[in-house]
């Protein structure tokens, strides 16, 4: 929608093909049906939390970042607001206005809508072309429509997404129209997406949220952690999820190999290890009657308390006034590191992005246009992109889709 309305803004005539029965399907389930559009981050900030291939899109964001996102919204009938995160959300907190936004404009811009549309194919010239002094293999000439139809064009941008919530319309069809156009693929992988765990016990404590922990992703061997954040999360029975595992997935796929994936999470992240030992110590001493499993009701939520004294080791009906400093010092580490085993990410069908896609040395950062296919163009979830949550996907949509809508040439 924003390549037809950016493209249509410079003077091209166009028509947005669409295979659903309506535009913009994804956006309705995106932050939980509110439509998280972008992120207040200042530039700087912004480009840290993206994860692949950053650097490719400094000209689509500074073309069009995310302030040039919500005057465009607000231009357009949908005021926004930001909360917690520097999110940013429409005011009615529903999706449906941001695609109602997306609407009006193309319908100002005169762009014809075709809905339940499906492209089959492109049309390809057999000829070479050259451009720039440089031999291009081929120029697309038009798409080959479900029917058999034929479509002329003298460009044509993909925005097909990628492969993440198929049941949007996002099942891989734009990755094959670009291969046949001679491009390549990166690996797809589901991102922003819960992780599955080796340890039994996260069962027992499915359904138990825990906000305020930290979490380090490390690669087993290894010291320095490829991913650390602090937040909000939730155990499953099948791992872990939330807002920050979520974050953590993102970088699983960056670390391959045959060796474990170790996840530590950080209960107490507000008390460095002498002052939880000296909190614990208190603690233990206002109940230094007590069984060891009936003191520490201060420390965690009912739901945790039983599997925190099965992994320290500690006999839960021993006396506090009988557990040894030893014991209270292992406890104590345990609370700062405990151990899951990430043996895997959830499927496509759970996934909020997906990683992968057209390898971007492939298309032109400046433009978006293939460096393979003379005016083929790229834009969105496509491409060899992704981020971090928090409104920061979807502006790498608006902003890629933008600059390939206002690069196509007459």
């Amino acid at each position: 929608m924003m390549a037809a309305y950016a493209a249509a803004a410079a003077g091209h005539q166009v028509v947005l093909l669409e295979k659903n029965e309506k535009l913009g399907k994804k956006i309705y389930i995106t932050g939980k049906g509110r439509c998280n559009v972008t992120n207040s981050a200042d530039k700087e900030q912004f480009f840290q939390n993206i994860v692949t291939n950053s650097k490719f899109l400094y000209s689509s964001i500074y073309q069009f970042d995310n302030q040039a996102m919500t005057a465009f919204l607000e231009e357009y009938g949908c005021r926004v607001k930001t909360e917690r995160g520097g999110r940013i959300f429409p005011v009615s907190d529903h999706a449906s206005d941001v695609t109602g936004a997306l609407q009006r404009a193309l319908k100002e811009m005169y762009v014809e809508i075709r809905l339940r549309t499906e492209v089959k194919g492109l049309m390809l010239s057999e000829t070479q072309s050259v451009k720039q002094g440089k031999t291009l293999g081929r120029q697309v000439q038009g798409v080959l429509l479900s029917g058999g139809k034929r479509m002329e064009a003298d460009a044509v941008i993909l925005a097909c997404g990628g492969l993440s919530y198929p049941s949007t319309g996002s099942d891989g069809a734009g990755y094959k129209l670009a291969e046949q156009a001679g491009h390549s693929l990166v690996p797809c992988h589901s991102a922003l997406v819960p992780l599955e765990v080796k340890e039994r016990w996260c069962r027992r404590l499915q359904g138990l949220s825990l906000k305020n922990v930290e979490i380090k992703l490390v690669k087993e061997g290894e010291a320095k952690p490829v991913y650390s954040g602090f937040g909000e999360m939730l155990f499953t029975h099948f791992g872990v999820s939330g807002p920050l595992i979520l974050s953590a997935s993102s970088y699983c796929t960056k670390m391959p190999g045959e060796k474990d994936i170790k996840l530590f999470l950080n209960l107490k992240p507000a008390m460095d290890e002498e002052t939880l030992d000296k909190r614990i110590l208190r603690d233990f001493e206002e109940n230094s009657h007590k069984a060891f499993k009936n003191a520490l009701g201060g420390l965690f939520p009912s739901k945790l308390i039983p599997v925190m004294v099965e992994l320290s080791g500690i006999d839960g009906e021993k006396k506090v006034y009988d557990v040894t400093r030893e014991e209270r010092r292992g406890f104590v580490n345990l609370i700062r590191n405990l151990p899951l085993t990430v043996t895997g990410t959830r499927g496509f069908a759970e996934a909020i992005i997906t990683q992968g896609g057209i390898p971007v040395s492939e298309v032109n950062p400046s433009t978006m246009e293939s460096r393979l296919c003379e005016g083929l163009y790229f834009a969105g979830e496509m491409l060899d992109i992704d981020a971090l949550t928090g409104g920061y996907n979807l502006q790498l949509a608006w902003s890629t889709g933008h600059l390939a809508g206002a690069s196509v040439k007459f």
